[in-house]
């Protein structure tokens, strides 16, 4: 059968040629006396790698592993150690087989069957790492998309050639020229540089929370520059890495800010004004506050664009930063102060009421919630009713009357015990109705 290769695709012809050279190395390599020594001696290092494996894995694996219960930086530096024993292997073969190819380069003048199988040992070190190693699932992707295709046409020696392939290939973007190659440079790099910032974030996130005699506010305000800092510094090394000069993005920038005006408008108000919130210390986290439209709960996250809130009926709601700029807000947590709630009351017409102020004080006064400062409970007449005499009981409390705090519930049962106890009568509401005989029509 004729098969005409010049009729065909060029990535056909370039696949052919590839496969044609691959054969004919092949052919040397099974009719080469020092390509069969070189086998040998690949074998012969498999196997002691393999031996030496089975011996010291073990021992290792012993004396890496901590006490569970150890904290230590030591302890920590060893369980990071062990998690690599699995790499034994591969590593310890990789290393013979260099030193046998020296010998071989040494005796035959040649070592490309040896060099071939080290590149192997290394592919083969490189897909443990993945699906053994790495647990992160960001960099096991990484490792699976990125570093086991490279180690393999390095393995294949096809590394420089695809390389060369990539750096002739260029792409243009308006005034920005850069190569294919560029562009993967720039995803891997980008790639490993957002593991780095996500990871960098999180350890300085937890740093600074950890710090108790920063004030909420601060602490907050501290990791989100800590955050705009990490991710900066970033993109400034990703711009670097893949070859743009900062002086290209001009245009770019221009669009963007451009799009902020117009589109993003909201967005950058929404940050801005988390940035004041935070400077101000108007509303952090832990903080109850009720907005201008009756909502209210407990901000448990704040973000860059939103914070957070957690109402006691477990609900969460988002509150885009800026209504907390341009709205009213209360803050029952502000400055950690204590608030006054009441409870009204009637007791019946034929009540001393002169001696009511002081039962029901010294009933409310005996609850633990109950504050001597900034006043005491406070009784107060407030009205004649159509049923009764109305008071109220006015305390002050550290704390929100919801959720685990009931302290207007409390009160209440101190407030019926009391008067239970003194035989004074709760009135209801009654009512007289007078009929009227229907006279004769």
């Amino acid at each position: 059968m004729n098969f005409d290769l010049a009729s065909q695709p060029q990535f056909v012809q370039t696949a052919v040629g590839y496969l044609l050279q691959a054969w004919d190395i092949a052919k040397v390599w099974l009719m080469s006396p020092a390509a069969w020594s070189q086998f040998g001696l690949l074998v012969a290092a498999f196997l002691a790698s393999w031996l030496l494996t089975k011996r010291m894995g073990p021992l290792l694996e012993k004396l890496l592993t901590p006490k569970s219960e150890a904290t230590s930086i030591l302890a920590t530096g060893r369980r990071f150690l062990l998690v690599f024993v699995p790499l034994l292997l591969p590593l310890l073969a990789w290393g013979f087989t260099a030193i046998g190819e020296q010998a071989t380069r040494a005796l035959f003048g040649s070592g490309a069957v040896i060099a071939f199988g080290k590149r192997v040992f290394l592919l083969i070190a490189a897909r443990i790492l993945v699906q053994d190693i790495i647990a992160d699932g960001f960099l096991r992707i990484l490792g699976r998309f990125i570093l086991l295709p490279i180690m393999a046409l390095y393995t294949l020696g096809l590394l420089d050639v695809a390389t060369a392939q990539l750096n002739d290939m260029t792409v243009s973007l308006g005034n920005i020229e850069f190569t294919l190659m560029a562009v993967v440079r720039g995803v891997i790099a980008g790639s490993i540089l957002f593991w780095l910032g996500r990871w960098s974030n999180q350890q300085t996130g937890t740093y600074i929370h950890k710090q108790e005699e920063i004030e909420p506010a601060t602490r907050q305000l501290a990791s989100k520059a800590a955050e705009l800092a990490i991710y900066g510094v970033a993109f400034l090394l990703l711009m670097n890495i893949i070859g743009i000069p900062l002086t290209s993005l001009a245009v770019l920038s221009g669009a963007i800010g451009v799009g902020l005006g117009f589109g993003l408008q909201k967005i950058a108000s929404n940050y801005i004004s988390g940035v004041i919130l935070l400077l101000e210390g108007q509303a952090t986290v832990g903080d109850f506050v009720e907005l201008d439209n009756g909502m209210a709960g407990r901000i448990i996250q704040t973000t860059a664009r939103a914070m957070i809130m957690e109402t006691y009926d477990g609900r969460w709601i988002v509150v885009p930063n800026e209504d907390f700029i341009t709205t009213r807000v209360v803050n029952y947590s502000d400055q950690g102060s204590s608030n006054r709630y009441e409870v009204p009351f009637r007791v019946s017409y034929d009540t001393d009421i002169n001696i009511i102020p002081k039962i029901i004080e010294t009933a409310v006064a005996k609850h633990p919630a109950v504050l001597d400062t900034p006043f005491p409970p406070d009784c107060e007449f407030r009205a004649f009713g159509e049923s009764g005499v109305e008071f109220a009981v006015e305390f002050w409390v550290n704390g929100i009357d919801d959720g685990k705090h009931r302290f207007t519930s409390d009160v209440g049962f101190l407030i019926w015990n009391a008067l239970k106890e003194h035989n004074i009568q709760i009135p209801f509401p009654q009512r007289v109705v007078h009929m009227q005989p229907m006279g004769d029509t």
